[in-house]
């Protein structure tokens, strides 16, 4: 395997993972509110999401859902609507931390996001044309591997960010605002989809 070709795959995970997105977003909002460590459910999850859906992907999920583009239409809006549900959950929150509403996002929301996630369609698709699919299983499972590494440390990442944070947003009215601004990003990346 040259080494180009995996700085080139390496290259192309880390662009995808490390911008902003919905999971990143998610995983921000959760070190900001609970801290890092409480975090890692939901990076351990979106991370190991993604990878399913980005080996599917390589297995041949991509060419099935151009067959079936009612399909592909179900899974965008999905994503539409999960992420204005996440929005309306940050609008109308109160800013404290302690007590219910206390509770960080777990491994299954983060895996459940990616497949809602148009960014993550738009990455496992894109990738697995460029690197996975023409190389056979082997390649399939070596981006694969790459590509874990690199998001579980990229959503980690936002969700340090995020713990950094806490010590601001402890006040509820500063929290209150941190939170309608991840509501307006999360919408936004909604209005996208809707386009």
């Amino acid at each position: 395997m040259e080494t180009s070709l995996l700085l080139s795959m390496a290259g192309f995970a880390l662009a995808m993972s490390i911008t902003p997105g919905p999971v990143n977003l998610v995983a921000l909002g959760s070190g900001a509110r609970h801290g890092f460590a409480a975090s890692l459910r939901h990076v351990v999850g979106a991370t190991l999401g993604f990878i399913l859906l980005l080996l599917l992907m390589g297995l041949g999920l991509g060419a099935t859902l151009l067959q079936w583009p009612a399909a592909a239409e179900l899974l965008r809006w999905g994503g539409v609507i999960f992420l204005g549900w996440m929005a309306w959950q940050l609008l109308v929150d109160s800013g404290r931390v302690e007590g219910v509403d206390g509770v960080a996002p777990s491994f299954w929301y983060g895996a459940l996001m990616q497949w809602l996630n148009p960014k993550a369609w738009l990455a496992a698709s894109m990738g697995m044309g460029a690197y996975g699919s023409a190389g056979g299983v082997g390649q399939v499972a070596l981006f694969s591997g790459i590509y874990l590494v690199i998001c579980l440390c990229s959503i980690a990442c936002w969700a340090y960010a995020g713990s950094r944070l806490q010590g601001l947003l402890l006040v509820p009215q500063r929290l209150r605002w941190f939170n309608r601004a991840m509501a307006l990003l999360l919408l936004l990346c909604a209005a996208y989809l809707v386009r």
